[in-house]
């Protein structure tokens, strides 16, 4: 079994994660104004958003595609970061799942969606992102930029405010742009990170990264009690016991609150990367879930 003082490291860690990743904020968000939008960030965050510091990655490889150049620094960035922490990024540090954070613990009850569902990040990081502005360019309806539900919260809702605090003619966004956005934020209070967890291209890249990154989470199977708690714990529809490190694992943490899930480094040997039982675990009822 793991050192117990490496759980309760993780544990301690699990219950200041909202204020980690509002410390992130005063990187992503720069009041500043030390504008670096030809370097590229780890997360999902619009450049056109008034104190955007760095350029959005998803943003860059879509305009990259257009134009049929490979984007070597942004590719370079997300793999070194996944390839590090994997999917921790969505959990710790990306300002667009630190909003839905906040918004989810609305006391509404929460909705669980099938496993496939987040299948679709896939198609909208193929379509979207890359094949899409491959073919037609980005001026596109679809191009992902014209619908992406951050730019419309934190570049064009700004940009529409000080147009009109300013009496300059309102440069509107599409309304395709605005619906998105509004069914996002609506879904906010109806499931736990809905656009992470369904749509979202970066957390599709990342999540490749879970099974293979530096970062891990362990599975101890001596402490196993194969009761089904961890699955419970998880607001994002993973079984643990199951899936350890599932493309969907955020590496919130909340699951090392069982005794058999630790924290650890793939260079360990020790512990699994799934439990060696899983028709032992019990199937949970897939019911609404109210925020803890």
């Amino acid at each position: 079994m793991a050192n117990p003082s490496e759980d309760s490291f993780a544990r301690r860690w699990s219950r200041r994660r909202a204020w980690i990743q509002a410390a992130f904020l005063l990187v992503w968000l720069d009041p500043l104004l030390f504008r670096m939008h030809s370097v590229c960030s780890p997360v999902f965050h619009c450049y056109s958003c008034p104190l955007a510091t760095f350029a959005c990655p998803v943003g860059v490889i879509a305009n990259f595609s257009a134009l049929h150049v490979f984007p070597f620094l942004a590719v370079g960035t997300l793999v070194l970061v996944g390839a590090s922490i994997g999917g921790a990024v969505c959990g710790w540090v990306c300002p667009f799942g630190f909003l839905q954070d906040l918004i989810g613990r609305v006391p509404t009850p929460k909705l669980r969606l099938p496993a496939w569902t987040s299948l679709f990040r896939y198609a909208v990081l193929i379509g979207l992102v890359l094949v899409m502005p491959f073919l037609y360019g980005e001026e596109h309806a679809l191009f992902f930029c014209r619908l992406c539900p951050a730019g419309a919260l934190e570049g064009a809702v700004p940009g529409v405010i000080k147009a009109a605090m300013a009496h300059s003619p309102i440069p509107w966004p599409s309304t395709a742009k605005l619906t998105l956005l509004g069914l996002v934020l609506a879904a906010m209070f109806i499931k736990w990170r809905p656009w992470c967890t369904l749509f979202c291209p970066l957390g599709a890249i990342f999540g490749l990264f879970n099974r293979f990154s530096l970062l891990v989470l362990r599975f101890e199977s001596d402490a196993c009690r194969s009761c089904g708690a961890c699955g419970k714990m998880c607001k994002y529809g993973v079984l643990p016991a199951r899936n350890l490190n599932n493309s969907r694992c955020i590496r919130c943490l909340e699951c090392t609150r069982c005794e058999a899930i630790k924290l650890g480094s793939a260079t360990q040997t020790s512990g699994l990367a799934t439990c060696p039982r899983p028709e032992r675990i019990p199937t949970t009822t897939e019911a609404p879930l109210t925020p803890s």
